[in-house]
């Protein structure tokens, strides 16, 4: 008799109450990111929390000749920052804010990366105060070539 009642409950268009089930959708997991980086750099690690509170799962390695890893990624001088990022079969070089990784996994570019050049004052990780110097992200291809991806003007 028991298997019944909820039979006769949909039959009669009534529905038992559910149990919430808390689910994590496909767009919710984390994004694999590994990040080289200076064992002496502090900065490095607020812009990895960055990238963890904006839904990256970061992997960290610590290496003493970053020259190396930027020339086997493809880093162009000119674009050089403190720590080179994997993510998805791209590079990410310095300071770059978590949405424009997010834009350029999206858009899946034929570049080899983005950077932001230096160390940007106001970028993710280099917080200082209410001063923000105008910075820009940079997408770059395997000939050192680059573009602009996304102007921050101060901001």
């Amino acid at each position: 008799m028991n298997r019944l009642i909820p039979l006769l409950l949909l039959t009669l268009g009534l529905a038992l109450p559910l149990q919430a089930v808390p689910v994590k959708a496909a767009k919710d997991t984390p994004i694999p990111i590994t990040v080289h980086r200076s064992p002496t750099c502090s900065c490095c690690g607020k812009w990895m929390e960055h990238m963890k509170h904006n839904g990256f799962a970061v992997a960290e390695i610590r290496a003493e000749d970053m020259d190396a890893i930027k020339r086997q990624h493809g880093v162009p001088e000119t674009l050089k920052s403190c720590h080179t990022a994997l993510v998805g079969g791209y590079v990410v070089e310095g300071h770059v804010p978590a949405e424009d990784v997010k834009s350029m996994l999206n858009s899946k570019p034929t570049a080899i990366g983005i950077s932001a050049p230096g160390m940007p004052v106001g970028s993710p990780g280099m917080e200082m105060g209410a001063k923000n110097d105008p910075y820009t992200v940079v997408q770059f291809d395997k000939s050192g070539n680059a573009t602009v991806f996304h102007d921050y003007a101060g901001q």
